[in-house]
């Protein structure tokens, strides 16, 4: 009776060891069959390629793959698009799934969120714009290639084409990476309407919108760092109506001849730092419009271009306001202009506080230049109003500039001149030959603190009777 009982618990023992590991492995396909990457609203946990787990003591480390085949492996805070569906193989459209990526790191509960381009890899993206408000920080980290469609004949019909990528209404952005954002503008720049710079250069009438490559809109604590960017077809990057941006150690390239190519343009934003950064394009290095206040500008390295200007302002008779602007530390190189502040005659507002200071010359045309009379053709008409221009120094500027033109020119309203100019520490020399133009003045008032090369004899002392009289429109 005892050997009877044991019989059976024997057996009932053996099938359940056959048993238990044949369930293991049954949940574990079961839970990746049904992980479903391009629906759910999180990426599955896992730990992220950021900072992997170091190699076993006893095995060598292997060196890491350009890209990641286990990338739908990944934590909730780190959204790789390939996880959405984007191929990266520079011909399909990944724009919806750049959206999903967007939307789902947007509403993710994470402090900080990392929305990941990989490397090694090309995506196509149509003009799109990515919204917020979103729960907590966000980082779009770019270490592959961005592209528009190839030029205006591949452009979706019934898009804007005045815009690529949008950032609206974020607060707390970081687009970064070692990766190129590519604007593919050549076909837009060789659009019949376009500028075209050559001796017999004509234009023709015709559509003539193309696409700012990169637009952060109505946004604030906004981060640019490290990027590559190239060829956008219009203004590689463009702030309105932001607050507290930091461009950082970018670089920005295309042609010499590409028109309105400017490399960051910057309109009713204020607390704006860019620093350490270089851009050779076919326009301004950096062009702030109106609305723009407390902008520090440091070890900019521009040209060959336009320069870095505050304007144009003051265009079909607007109000334009912009103060405390400094331009420091910076090489500006081969360019029309150094710095520049240009207003259209009939607007109103004011320009002030502005300091360049410590700014390297090399063949610049118009190394120092003030234009109140600023007109993109022949037949601009005389107007008494204008943009109130005052408090502008310039200290330590130094280099060469190209004798086709004076090294200094202010050029002022003959109705609301400029006033409070400050020159120290200012040396221009020919690049070329040995003659010294003299600089250019017409209703200018201002001093130089220290002798000039060359002397600056055409200022004019004290303040003009109209300024005086307070018959001017201070912001």
């Amino acid at each position: 009776m005892r050997h009877s009982h044991i019989l059976p618990l024997a057996l009932s023992l053996y099938f359940l060891t056959l048993f238990l590991p044949s369930q293991a492995r049954y949940h574990y396909h079961k839970k990746h069959k049904h992980s479903n990457y391009h629906n759910a609203p999180e990426i599955s946990p896992s730990p992220s390629p950021f900072s992997g787990p170091s190699s076993p003591p006893d095995e060598a480390p292997c060196p890491s793959p350009s890209v990641d085949d286990n990338y739908q492996n990944t934590s909730n805070n780190l959204f790789d698009v390939r996880a959405f569906g984007a191929i990266g193989d520079g011909v399909t459209d990944a724009t919806e799934s750049f959206k999903m990526a967007w939307d789902t790191a947007c509403q993710s509960e994470s402090a900080v969120k990392v929305i990941l381009v990989p490397q090694g890899l090309s995506f196509v993206i149509q003009s799109a714009i990515f919204t917020g408000p979103c729960k907590g920080g966000l980082v779009l980290k770019v270490d592959g290639t961005l592209m528009p469609p190839d030029g205006p004949d591949s452009w979706p019909k019934n898009t804007s084409k005045r815009q690529w990528l949008v950032f609206y209404r974020i607060n707390g952005l970081s687009l970064e990476g070692s990766g190129l954002i590519d604007g593919r503008g050549e076909k837009w720049w060789d659009l019949p309407c376009k500028p075209h710079k050559g001796p017999h250069g004509t234009t023709s009438p015709g559509p003539c919108d193309s696409p700012v490559a990169i637009r952060f809109f109505m946004s604030s604590n906004l981060s640019v760092q490290g990027l590559k960017i190239k060829n956008s077809p219009q203004f590689h990057f463009r702030f309105d109506g932001c607050e507290s941006v930091h461009v950082e150690s970018i670089y920005i390239t295309a042609p010499a001849l590409s028109p309105n190519t400017d490399g960051i343009h910057i309109e009713n934003t204020n607390d704006v730092k860019i620093y350490n950064s270089v851009i050779s394009n076919g326009d301004d290095c950096v062009s702030i419009g109106a609305g723009c206040h407390d902008v520090d500008i440091k070890n900019m390295t521009c040209g060959p271009g336009h320069g870095i200007s505050i304007g144009s302002l003051g265009n079909h008779n607007s109000r334009a306001c912009v103060s405390n602007i400094t331009v420091r530390d910076s090489v500006i190189k081969v360019s029309d202009n150094g710095v520049r502040i240009k207003t259209w005659q009939g607007g109103s507002g004011s320009v002030s506080g502005v300091t360049f200071s410590n700014i390297h010359m090399e063949s610049v045309r118009n190394p120092i230049i003030i234009d109140q009379f600023y007109c993109l053709s022949k037949d601009c008409s005389n107007k008494t109003s204008a943009v109130f221009v005052s408090n502008i120094s310039y200290t330590n500027i130094k280099g060469t500039y190209d004798i086709r033109h004076p090294p200094m020119h202010f050029a002022c309203s003959d109705s609301v001149p400029c006033t409070n100019l400050t020159l120290s520490d200012v040396e221009l020399l020919p690049a070329e030959g040995d003659i010294v133009l003299d600089p250019y003045c017409w209703s200018a008032y201002g001093i130089s603190e220290t002798l000039t090369i060359p002397p600056v004899s055409c200022l004019l002392e004290g303040l003009p009777q109209s300024i005086s009289g307070n018959d001017v429109d201070h912001c």
